[in-house]
C-alpha cells in the first residue's frame, strides 16, 4: 500500500513503514508527518500487528530531519507559525512512543534534528554501519523543545545530550554504538537480515506480555515531568529562539549552504 510520501508494508504480523521521500533525503514534510500519524492511529487498533519498523526509502537516509525549506524566515509573525507547523511532529513523537506494541528504527541512513529524535521515540535503534548521525539545532539558532531534550536524556543520558546538543556536532562509526545512539551497529550485507530477525523474535512473544511491558516502561518514564511553571518557562525560551535574528540567519545559511554568520540576538 502507497500513501503519498508513506509505503506501508506487511508481512504476518510485521508492518513496515518506510518515509518515502528520497529525492529530500526522506526529510519530515507536513504531509508525511499527517500519513504517519494517521497511519499510526489506525494499526494501533490491529492487534495482529505485533511490531511497526520505520525506515526511510533508499539507503541515503533514514530522515533528514524537519523539511527546513518548509518553514517560513521572514517575518517575526513566522515565529507563531513556525511553532505551530512543528506541534503535528511532536503528536507524532508522542504517538510512536505510546503506540501499544513495539517499534523499531531500521536506521539505513543518516538521521539528523527531529530524524533522529523520530528514532529515538523508537523503542529499539539498528542501524547500518556507515550512517551518519547528528543533532544541528545550535548550528540553526534553535533552542530544541523540552519535551525533546527529555526524551534524549531519558535514551542516551545526560552526558550525551549535552555533547550532541551543544556542538551539533555529526557522528558515525564506532561512536554510535560507544555513545548508545544505536542498540545494534551492523553490516550493511546483514543489515535488513538482522532487523527482521530481530521483529520476528519479538512478535512470537505473548502479546499481552509485549503490550504490558511496554506500557509500565512508559508509565516510568513519564514520572519525571516539569512543572507548569517550568514547562512554561521552557516553552518561552524556545519561542524567544523562533523570533531571534540568529534562527532566521540559521535557516538562510543552511538553505543557502554556507557558514552561519550568528550575532547572538
Amino acid at each position: 500500500m502507497h500513501i503519498e510520501s508513506l509505503s506501508i508494508e506487511r508481512k504476518r504480523n510485521i508492518c513496515t513503514l518506510v518515509l518515502n521521500r528520497p529525492e529530500k533525503k526522506n526529510s519530515l514534510s507536513p504531509e508525511l508527518v499527517r500519513s504517519l500519524l494517521t497511519t499510526l492511529e489506525k494499526l494501533s487498533g490491529d492487534d495482529t500487528i505485533r511490531v511497526i519498523v520505520i525506515r526511510g526509502s533508499g539507503d541515503q537516509a533514514f530522515c533528514s530531519g524537519y523539511d527546513i525549506g518548509s518553514l517560513p524566515i521572514k517575518t517575526s509573525d513566522d515565529a507563531d507559525a513556525n511553532l505551530e507547523r512543528l506541534s503535528p511532529v511532536e503528536s507524532l513523537f508522542k504517538a510512536i512512543v505510546h503506540y501499544p506494541w513495539p517499534v523499531i528504527a531500521m536506521l539505513n541512513g543518516a538521521a539528523f534534528g527531529a530524524g533522529f529524535e523520530l528514532a529515538i521515540c523508537c523503542d529499539i535503534r539498528i542501524g547500518a554501519e556507515d550512517i551518519r548521525i547528528g543533532m544541528p539545532p545550535a548550528k540553526l539558532g534553535i533552542v530544541y523543545p523540552w519535551s525533546g531534550l527529555k526524551r534524549f536524556i531519558q535514551v542516551i543520558g545526560l552526558q550525551t545530550t549535552r555533547e550532541m546538543f551543544f556542538t551539533g556536532g555529526t557522528y558515525e562509526g564506532s561512536q554510535l554504538k560507544q555513545m548508545g545512539l544505536v542498540d545494534h551497529l551492523v553490516s550493511r550485507r546483514k543489515f535488513e537480515a538482522f532487523t527482521y530477525q530481530m521483529a520476528e523474535t519479538i512478535a512470537d512473544n505473548a502479546p499481552l506480555a509485549l503490550k504490558g511491558t511496554k506500557k509500565v516502561i512508559n508509565l516510568i518514564l513519564d514520572a519525571l515531568q516539569l512543572d507548569n511553571r517550568d514547562r512554561m518557562a521552557a516553552e518561552s525560551i524556545t519561542e524567544k529562539a523562533f523570533l531571534s535574528q540568529d534562527v532566521k540567519e540559521g535557516r538562510l545559511a543552511f538553505l543557502e549552504k554556507r557558514p552561519p554568520r550568528f550575532k547572538g540576538r
